[in-house]
């Protein structure tokens, strides 16, 4: 039986189902924030300012990036990559696959199966689950954790205050 839980960190036919973390160089001009679906089909409303709202996060933090590579995707799908990556066999709605720390670059892997469930059970907008979730990965990779309580509350009171700084909603 699978467990659930609620976070652990254009179709492309070029991410490699071997591995990931890699996403192959003859993709469309991408740049330094981008949005891919993978077995799903979904579009990212608001993708610009996002992007600049994810900017503005890392930087205030600061930090720099290079890439982070979103790529939302059904719950099987994410499963797949829980197993086979981290030995986890249950449902997630995020993992996040650092690359680099130093600029940052990540694939951040998103399922949007799970954010609607979530937002049901939550009773939140989907909009505000999707956001919450894409912030709760880019403070991973900025270095915040959630293994303790008080990490915990750390890390949603981050998320409480990114949330209160987009301007697009």
């Amino acid at each position: 039986m699978v467990e659930r839980s609620r976070c652990t960190s254009p179709q492309l036919d070029n991410i490699d189902p071997k591995n990931p973390l890699t996403i192959a160089e003859n993709n469309k001009t991408e740049t330094k924030i981008n949005y891919h679906s993978e077995e799903i089909d979904y579009q990212l409303d608001n993708s610009e300012e996002i992007s600049q709202w994810i900017d503005t996060i890392i930087s205030n933090e600061g930090k720099s990036y290079d890439k982070v590579d979103f790529i939302f995707c059904s719950d099987d799908y994410l499963l797949e990559i829980n197993r086979t990556y981290l030995d986890h066999d249950y449902y997630t709605d995020i993992i996040t696959f650092p690359l680099n720390d130093n600029p940052i670059e990540a694939n951040v892997f998103v399922s949007i199966d799970r954010l609607r469930e979530n937002a049901q059970l939550y009773k939140v907008k989907l909009e505000d689950e999707l956001h919450r979730v894409i912030i709760h990965g880019i403070l991973h990779l900025i270095g915040y954790s959630d293994k303790t309580e008080a990490d915990q509350l750390l890390m949603r009171n981050k998320e409480n205050a990114c949330l209160a700084q987009r301007c697009f909603i």
